[in-house]
């Protein structure tokens, strides 16, 4: 058996145990799949070699005691705790990704540097950061599923908003007109940043997951950084020429572009510590919770 003391589970990930069903929970990491199997076929399968040496160790405890043994991975505790988790990354996915998409309409100009950037730039590399912590934690597979709720919910505000210019308006109220030009550039914004943010964050979750496999689950900076790296270039020429293209010069579209690369890329160096600290409190969170 491989000794797996403090090394990243590359495969397999135990979520917990069924009581009076004597059956583990296990999630298969590329795919965020979970499946459920006895104690006898999880002890006689390739899945024991892949667990961490606590989780071997709380399996063998669960047999050997016939499911009386008490685990820190009972589900009726991890469970409510992890996904009250994954709730709350998805939700701070979605506050993230319209808050940067209203606040992209504004641009600002940095004299000092002379550069053109929207103030979303500084905001918007946070939410590559909550896409890291969810492929991390829960796969590719529920990690896309909260990337295609953002995307609908996003489109959702698309939809009312313009609906809501078409309502007939106060005579004599003197924000009608303003009104519904920042709410069609709003809009045309938000269509662009949904086209750059479905593409992006898909390249990010595909990148992160296959350099996790490549790499056996170590080397977590590397991950996350050049998942990172590849997702807000293509982020930023698809977001800045949809937005832009026809109001604005393509050369001044052009320097938008690398200047959003250069501030991205700096965000993506300081999301590894994050990420990092991140996931050890995750761990800690959901192992604390048969005590809480």
């Amino acid at each position: 058996m491989v000794d797996n003391n403090e090394a990243e589970n590359s495969r397999y990930k135990l979520l917990g145990f069924e009581k009076n069903k004597n059956l583990v929970a296990i999630m298969i990491m590329s795919t965020g799949k979970i499946i459920k199997l006895k104690l006898n076929e999880v002890l006689r399968s390739e899945i024991i070699d892949n667990l961490n040496k606590t989780e071997i160790k709380d399996i063998y405890r669960k047999y050997y005691s016939g499911g009386a043994a008490p685990t820190s991975y009972e589900m009726n505790d991890r469970h409510e705790r992890s996904w009250m988790i994954y709730v709350g990354l998805n939700v701070i996915l979605l506050g993230l990704y319209i808050f940067t998409n209203i606040a992209a309409t504004k641009l600002i100009y940095l004299e000092a540097l002379d550069l053109t950037l929207p103030p979303a730039v500084f905001f918007y590399p946070l939410t590559f950061l909550v896409v890291d912590l969810l492929n991390e934690t829960y796969g590719l597979k529920l990690a896309r599923r909260a990337l295609i709720f953002a995307f609908a919910s996003n489109a959702l505000i698309v939809l009312l908003l313009n609906a809501v210019t078409y309502l007939p308006g106060l005579p004599g109220w003197k924000l009608d007109t303003p009104y519904t030009e920042v709410v069609t550039h709003v809009s045309s914004v938000l269509v662009a940043s949904s086209v750059s943010f479905l593409f992006s964050e898909y390249v990010n979750s595909y990148l992160l997951c296959k350099i996790k496999e490549l790499t056996n689950s170590r080397f977590l900076f590397l991950r996350v950084f050049f998942s990172t790296f590849f997702a807000v270039i293509i982020d930023s020429f698809i977001f800045c020429f949809i937005a832009f293209y026809g109001t604005m010069d393509n050369s001044d579209i052009i320097k938008i572009i690398y200047a959003q690369i250069a501030v991205k890329i700096c965000f993506a160096i300081f999301n590894i510590l994050p990420a990092y600290g991140a996931r050890s409190l995750f761990k800690k969170y959901i192992s604390g919770a048969q005590t809480a």
